[in-house]
C-alpha cells in the first residue's frame, strides 16, 4: 500500500490556544505513527496565488492510517483545542 500524506495549511490567530492544540494533535500523530516531514518551515510559493503561512506535512503509512488518526479521540481533542484559535485547512493525498 502506498504511503498517505497530510497536508494542513494554518494560519494561526491565537498562539496561546494553538500551543494547546499542537500539543494534543503531537500525541495523536504519535499513537498513529505520523513522520513529520514539514511543520511550520519557510514557505516559498513558486506559482499561483496560494499564500500559507504554515504548513504541516505528515506521512502515514497509508490513507486508512491517515484517516484513523483524524478521526481518533485524541485528535478530536486536539480540534475542539483549537476552535477560535485561527483556521485550518487540511486534506489527505495518497502516496506512490
Amino acid at each position: 500500500m502506498p504511503a498517505a500524506f497530510v497536508i494542513a495549511d494554518v494560519t494561526v490567530t491565537d498562539a496561546e490556544q494553538m500551543a494547546k492544540y499542537r500539543e494534543w494533535s503531537s500525541k495523536a500523530m504519535e499513537e498513529h505513527g505520523a513522520e513529520i516531514l514539514a511543520r511550520g518551515g519557510a514557505v516559498e510559493v513558486l506559482e499561483g496565488d496560494w499564500q500559507p503561512t504554515r504548513l504541516v506535512l505528515l506521512k502515514f503509512a497509508d490513507h486508512a492510517t491517515a484517516r484513523a488518526f483524524y478521526d481518533s479521540e485524541t485528535y478530536r481533542h486536539a480540534r475542539t483545542l483549537r476552535e477560535n484559535a485561527g483556521v485550518m485547512r487540511m486534506l489527505i493525498v495518497d502516496g506512490v
